[in-house]
């Protein structure tokens, strides 16, 4: 298989959650993976970023196929499913939304702060070194729930990729979904 730039794009995931170590704020960088796959299907009409230029899908791709670490199971016919899939998108935007719902109350001063990244939306771990004190509490506050969504979702990918083929995640990504919805709903508009 031809080596293209684009299959470095693994480095950008370790990058991204190395810098979330770091400094929380790097979190608001994972909003380039909710926006550019949108851009792709809405102006281009295709799930391109999806099948070529998605971080995680890189990663899952170098991880899983090039160092040998996936056990390559077939994918269950119920993680196809669409009722696997838009439930997992609708759920997935829903603790999106909680995300912003949570900011919001910080941004009112209604609650306070909260430094923990959650994992599998309830496991919290203290982040108290994330640095914060750069920016208001309400844009610290999205920074860490975003930063929550995008570990927790990282991890499920690789617990996919481990088990089943490389890029598992993919059949169910919620952006995936989304975009695809897009495409076809651009397809539709055209005929």
């Amino acid at each position: 298989m031809q080596q293209h730039w684009y299959h470095n794009l693994w480095l950008w995931s370790i990058l991204y959650f190395s810098l979330g170590f770091v400094n929380i704020l790097f979190a608001l960088l994972g909003l380039i993976s909710f926006c550019l796959p949108l851009l792709f299907a809405i102006f281009g009409g295709n799930k391109l970023f999806c099948n070529r230029y998605c971080d995680r899908g890189q990663f899952l791709r170098f991880f899983g196929s090039k160092l040998g670490l996936s056990r390559r199971h077939d994918i269950p016919d119920w993680m196809h499913s669409n009722i696997f899939r838009y439930g997992f998108m609708i759920f997935f935007f829903a603790m999106f939304g909680g995300i912003l719902y949570t900011t919001w109350l910080v941004y009112m001063e209604i609650n306070s702060l909260s430094e923990v990244v959650t994992l599998f939306w309830c496991l919290e771990f203290p982040w108290s070194w994330a640095g914060t004190t750069a920016v208001s509490p309400a844009v610290a506050q999205f920074a860490f729930g975003l930063y929550s969504l995008m570990l927790t979702s990282e991890l499920i990918a690789l617990a996919a990729m481990l088990y089943y083929r490389p890029r598992a995640w993919c059949t169910f990504c919620p952006m995936g979904t989304l975009t695809q919805m897009i495409c076809k709903r651009k397809i539709a508009t055209k005929g």
